[in-house]
């Protein structure tokens, strides 16, 4: 890891780093994401607002019983919940103590550019942070229905990435760190390990949404409650939520699709794109599928993502 030195940057690194947090949450056992997730999660989360306001990545506190905050001289102290937003990905805290502690000023996401020298920063000062670059600005779908028409991405990567904050050349807070992926060299060297981060400019709308009802106003988007996998350029149906819509109906785990209510899909941004397109969350998401060389019509009744999940806890 290779660690930032202070005569590099144009900014106090160190007295940036202070608004760097731990996260750390448990979650019922009989949650919706307790399987998947699991029931004690640990990351990182960023300061932004003087009276204890912190960003984080959202699978840190969903469905969270209990969060604790520790600050950068050790104190601990607890949070709660304010909300998530499941298409950014973003998470909100509240602590629930008096902090006088440096802040991150949000910066412009959409002015980094390619090559920039930027900070990956963990809780826990320079031996937590990483001297990166970024190293790409491109589309990034997840499997579990997730889709960035343009994250960032930086190298080298930190290996406690969850919450991570990404510092600009400025010292403003651009990102939120959510994944390790593989980056592929272009030649016969092995894939690069880099950070897939949130960019912050995706906040910016819903962050007052966010702070007042826990998640964002415009209606959600179709659930479908799948883990899709790209094969070549088609769409695999690798797992289902236990309790999700797609468990309910007849589509089964190995099932190719092929189309979404007839547009042929070929990868993850255009198969959840056309699923999105059809309305909001409730809408009959009709499917045609490859089963063991057979094609058929599947029709999946989606759901709101957000009202399977326990709602944040009240302190």
């Amino acid at each position: 890891m290779v660690q930032p030195k202070f005569e590099d940057y144009d900014y106090d690194l160190d007295r940036a780093l202070t608004a760097i947090v731990g996260v750390r949450t448990t979650i019922p056992s009989d949650a919706f994401t307790a399987e998947t997730l699991g029931t004690e999660r640990a990351g990182h989360g960023v300061l932004i607002r003087r009276d204890g306001l912190v960003l984080t990545i959202g699978y840190l506190v969903t469905e969270a019983e209990t969060v604790w905050l520790t600050l950068s001289g050790g104190k601990v102290v607890q949070g709660h919940v304010l909300g998530y937003d499941q298409e950014t990905g973003f998470g909100l805290v509240q602590a629930l103590a008096r902090l006088d502690v440096h802040v991150l000023a949000l910066g412009a996401s959409s002015r980094a550019k390619l090559g920039d020298h930027v900070v990956v920063a963990g809780a826990g000062g320079r031996q937590s942070a990483v001297a990166a670059r970024i190293v790409a600005k491109q589309e990034f779908a997840g499997y579990w229905e997730y889709l960035l028409d343009e994250a960032l991405f930086t190298a080298p990567s930190h290996p406690n990435w969850g919450g991570t904050g990404l510092i600009n050349p400025a010292g403003e807070l651009i990102g939120i760190g959510s994944l390790q992926v593989q980056h592929g060299s272009g030649d016969d060297q092995a894939p690069l390990d880099i950070n897939m981060i949130v960019p912050i400019d995706l906040l910016k709308p819903i962050l007052d949404d966010l702070t007042t009802i826990g998640r964002a106003k415009h209606p959600p988007r179709p659930w479908l409650g799948i883990f899709a996998a790209e094969v070549g350029d088609r769409i695999v149906i690798a797992g289902m939520s236990r309790r999700g819509p797609a468990s309910k109906s007849s589509l089964r785990i190995g099932d190719i699709v092929l189309s979404v209510a007839g547009h042929d899909v070929r990868g993850l941004p255009t198969f959840f794109r056309n699923v999105w397109s059809l309305g909001p969350a409730g809408a009959p998401i009709p499917l045609t599928i490859n089963r063991n060389g057979r094609t058929m019509d599947v029709t999946v009744q989606s759901g709101d993502r957000r009202t399977f999940l326990r709602g944040p806890v009240l302190h």
